[in-house]
């Protein structure tokens, strides 16, 4: 292995993903420094062959590359206010949560304190990270992720530069979780009407497999080509069907006992598109209704 991606390291943070973030430098025989404000969640890293700082300032002034994975951005803003000299000429990789904004005020703050920083997303459970298929998305100067991709690659091997802005990686993860979120979502309310007729949550999964695989997933490379063209012209499945079969939805699932939120929201949606006179549009153009 090259010198790039065995060099020393810090994390901060050694919560479940902070701590999987740790184990990947470890096993990689990077020489790895660790701090948590719990210390005792340092212990089985340090069995591992981790190193367990007594605070944040020997923690940064162990390695040039940081990696910080926190609760919030406020957390890390609390522990790095103190330390702008330690972590002047150092490498800030920020793999917290939070919102784009959060992510741009960090990285202004690490350009005025002489700090080299990327903001990234995990697109991962624990689990995942350092697996070929493990998903991360950074932003920030491309000199300092090409600089440290090879260590990167140890957290995840599907690691995406996606450019400049120190927020875009955020909007990248919050849109992905969104489909996550409404997709399972969709999911358990399916689950939840057939069972209305005893039907298990097995019994039914044959049937939910076969129709995301057939009508589901197809439709996502077709919808991104009418997004992208803006022709939302279809004569297979308009705003105008889609609307009489939702209302049947909220009906049913109201007179059921099933919690009718989710698909009432989505009736809007559809309802506003058609009251716009796009009825006869695919159900991709309900990108428009999201967009103020």
């Amino acid at each position: 292995m090259s010198n790039t991606n065995q060099g020393p390291v810090t994390v901060l943070g050694l919560g479940m993903m902070g701590a999987a973030l740790a184990d990947a430098f470890v096993r990689n025989g990077n020489r790895t420094t660790v701090w948590n404000r719990s210390a005792g969640k340092a212990d089985a890293l340090v069995a591992k062959g981790a190193v367990a700082a007594g605070d944040v300032r020997e923690a940064v002034d162990a390695s040039p590359v940081i990696v910080v994975c926190v609760s919030t951005y406020d957390v890390m803003n609390d522990l790095f206010g103190p330390l702008s000299d330690a972590l002047r000429g150092k490498v800030v990789v920020n793999l917290t949560s939070g919102t784009p904004d959060e992510a741009r005020s960090a990285a202004a703050w690490a350009a005025d304190h002489g700090v080299q920083y990327l903001d990234g997303a995990i697109m991962a459970v624990p689990q995942m990270i350092g697996l070929p298929e493990a998903l991360i998305f950074y932003g920030g100067a491309q000199e300092v992720f090409a600089g440290q991709e090879e260590l990167l690659k140890l957290l995840g091997g599907n690691s995406v530069y996606l450019g400049t802005d120190a927020g875009v990686p955020m909007i990248y993860d919050l849109a992905l979780l969104t489909m996550l979120w409404s997709s399972l979502a969709g999911y358990f309310h399916a689950q939840a009407l057939v069972s209305t007729v005893g039907v298990s949550a097995a019994e039914f999964l044959p049937f939910a497999n076969t129709w995301i695989e057939h009508v589901i997933t197809p439709a996502i490379p077709e919808s991104a080509e009418e997004i992208d063209s803006a022709s939302f012209e279809t004569e297979i499945s308009s705003l105008n069907v889609n609307k009489a079969a939702i209302s049947h939805l909220v009906k049913t699932s109201n007179q059921l006992g099933i919690n009718s939120d989710m698909s009432v929201a989505i009736q809007a949606l559809i309802e506003k598109r058609v009251a716009a006179g796009h009825g006869t549009h695919a159900l991709s153009s309900l990108v428009e209704a999201f967009k103020k």
